[in-house]
């Protein structure tokens, strides 16, 4: 079979991709990593930098190249079949890497190069290689005994499985639970362009008349805040919290159980007290005392103003609708009510200035005028989905800077939420500074017969998010692939994507591409005013509900949780300090908590304040100077986006700022400093 996953490529074929191409190629390709791995340890020679990390480093490349495909496929655009390829490949390659981190031979080399690091002259970036390589073997049962190996081979066997279990039960009740809609009054309150997209997803289900509501975000998000028939907000509300949470086939309470107790003792048989002490040695945290120390120290700044907060929001709907007893499908209406009496602002109003296309173009021009970089659309870049645009990056001079794929509307195989990825990665090797392709996938309002792509402020900021992680991944430069990009500290990953949000915010962005999709209006001042006053909306209550989430986290991966017996009691447990709203017993977040139990967010949620922190003290530092003053941009780009993690983060960090970030950046900007 002549597989295009086998030839060489640059940009991946999707067109000439079978799905029964894959697992052969999965195959092939660990054959011949194996065989790299081999003539690594068969080398007779001592052990080098050159002759064994460097080697390494650059050995299994075809098959980063076949997963990075297929995985995110499996995210993207999945079917049944890529399923079922992903629940037998995802073994095999966590074999696979047992196979070369417990690879005796290939240890003693490492080791012994590790052991020499003092005698060696070496870059900081090669210094950094090593460390990372010893470690990522000691730290991944290098030094265990044969017993223990094996146990461990079987513990992360198990555990790819059931990740992968966890998300596609996940994307099966979102996508099971369609509400179709037969009286108009049922919509009261819902925006026309929501009504409109509810209809148009009723006739493409089949349906000859009516609407439809489904779980993906632009369907449920702008019914919790419009709609006023306040049962249908809770049907939908218990159908969202219940996600895997009922006891069928589709129910992930016993796979929550199973994925806390293998990481918890994978980190016994290496050494660490938790999973949490295990992951938190490989970031900027540190240590669980230290997250649950910050965590502790906003919620107590958080919370007077988040109790106040709720305590405004209940007198609201109490004297609007006379609710005795605000519950959670009750918040984002009377948040959204309360805002629009408050600042006389909603996000209907807001839409119309922020048509998708031009959203991207301005996020474009500001990447141009922090970074100098410029985006052209291509066509002749293969992609895995009609809807994905493609675009060549080049710098100023002209310069090929990467590949970037754009993908921004929900469909069945699309998973829900919105991350950055990467189909290739940069490197350098021979002389030449190989350049990546790097992707964004989220799930914004879709176009409708009579109105284009309008999206909500919130999706605004989030398509700026991601694309900071884009330019994390497409400005990397740095000589390894496994240090380049966004291959740095957890916590110090989400620092481009959210300083970038920042500008979503500021009169001189936003008239750069907030403009009328009818009659090219800038969005008016008095607008503009209006975003910035809101920005510090219940920002006590969204404070603390970021910390839940980070305690829920820490809740799993911090303590052994072989005495957990019931998912809900465990999880209500951990809310206790953080709760706002009486508690829905048949909801539960663990079971659908993709970011700990499938993503790479275990022991890590809290990284998302952390680098709150992190951006609010950056981005004063830009407004400080001006928000596309190029000395501070320069200085971002080349000691932050370019360095990936070739240094350690707050090197770097204070290497852009002159100083160690300050948490009352992070309590001014968000009004929360001065509150008790």
């Amino acid at each position: 079979m002549n597989n295009p996953l086998l030839q060489k490529f640059d940009t991946a074929p999707f067109s000439k991709i079978k799905n029964e191409h894959f697992k052969p190629a999965f195959l092939e390709a660990m054959d011949d990593a194996r065989s790299e791995i081999d003539a690594i340890t068969a080398n007779t020679e001592n052990a080098t930098f050159e002759n064994t990390i460097e080697t390494l480093e650059f050995s299994g490349q075809q098959l980063d190249r076949i997963s990075s495909v297929f995985f995110n496929l499996n995210s993207a655009e999945t079917n049944e079949e890529i399923q079922k390829i992903a629940q037998e490949v995802s073994p095999l390659l966590s074999e696979f890497g047992n196979d070369i981190t417990l690879n005796e031979d290939l240890f003693k080399r490492i080791k012994s190069v590790y052991e020499q690091k003092a005698s060696l002259t070496l870059s900081v970036e090669q210094k950094t290689l090593l460390e990372k390589r010893y470690k990522s073997f000691s730290r991944n049962g290098a030094n265990l005994s044969e017993e223990k190996k094996s146990r461990l081979r079987e513990i992360d066997a198990q555990s790819s499985k059931l990740k992968l279990a966890f998300g596609e039960n996940i994307l099966a009740e979102t996508n099971k639970y369609q509400k179709h809609i037969t009286n108009e009054a049922d919509l009261e309150g819902l925006p026309e362009g929501a009504k409109e997209a509810a209809a148009q997803l009723a006739k493409s289900k089949g349906k000859k008349s009516g609407w439809m509501l489904t779980l993906d975000y632009p369907s449920y998000i702008p019914f919790m805040k419009y709609a006023k028939n306040r049962e249908l907000r809770k049907e939908l509300s218990l159908a969202f919290g219940s996600k895997s949470f009922k006891g069928d086939e589709l129910d992930n309470q016993e796979i929550v159980l199973k994925i806390a107790n293998l990481r918890h003792e994978r980190a016994n048989l290496l050494g660490y007290k938790t999973h949490a002490h295990f992951v938190l040695e490989e970031r900027m945290a540190e240590t669980p005392e230290k997250v649950h120390s910050f965590l502790n120290e906003l919620l107590e700044k958080a919370k007077p103003a988040a109790e106040r907060e709720f305590k405004e929001l209940e007198d609201f709907a109490k004297e609007l609708d006379d609710i005795d007893q605000l519950q959670k499908w009750d918040s984002s209406y009377y948040s959204e009510k309360l805002k629009q009496k408050l600042f006389s602002l909603d996000d209907e109003q807001l839409k119309p200035y922020f048509k998708l296309e031009n959203v991207i173009d301005g996020v474009f021009e500001i990447a141009e005028k922090l970074f100098g970089l410029q985006f052209e659309e291509v066509t002749d870049i293969d992609k895995y989905h009609q809807e994905v645009k493609t675009y060549r990056v080049y710098d100023s001079e002209k310069n090929f800077i990467s590949v970037f794929y754009a993908d921004f509307h929900p469909r069945a195989g699309k998973r829900g939420g919105a991350w950055m990825t990467s189909f290739k990665s940069q490197w350098k090797k021979d002389g030449e500074n190989v350049r990546p392709h790097i992707s964004n996938v989220c799930n914004f309002t879709p176009s409708t017969d009579t109105k284009p792509s309008l999206l909500t402020f919130n999706e605004v900021t989030t398509l700026f998010h991601e694309f900071g992680h884009g330019l994390h991944g497409m400005l990397a430069n740095t000589t390894y692939p496994s240090l380049s990009g966004t291959s740095v500290y957890w916590d110090f990953v989400e620092l481009p994507s959210q300083v970038l949000e920042n500008w979503c915010y500021e009169k001189e962005a936003l008239e750069l591409f907030a403009k009328h999709y009818e009659t090219g209006e800038v969005i008016p001042m008095e607008l503009v005013k209006k975003i910035k006053e809101s920005a510090t909306f219940q920002e006590g209550m969204a404070t603390m509900r970021q910390l839940s989430f980070g305690l829920l986290d820490m809740s799993w991966h911090g303590a052994d949780p072989s005495q957990i017996t019931n998912v809900k009691a465990h999880e209500t447990k951990a809310f206790e300090g953080t709760n706002l709203h009486p508690d829905t017993p048949e909801t539960c977040m663990s079971t659908a908590f993709a970011h700990i139990f499938q993503g790479g967010y275990s022991s890590g949620y809290y990284s998302y304040k952390w680098a709150e922190v992190l951006d609010a003290d950056a981005f004063a530092y830009f407004k400080e100077k001006g928000i596309f003053n190029k000395e501070v941009a320069t200085k971002f780009k080349e000691h932050v986006l370019s360095k990936g993690g070739t240094e350690n983060p707050m090197v770097l960090y204070k290497r852009f700022r002159g100083a160690e970030p300050k948490v009352e950046a992070l309590l001014e900007r968000a009004g929360l400093l001065n509150i008790s």
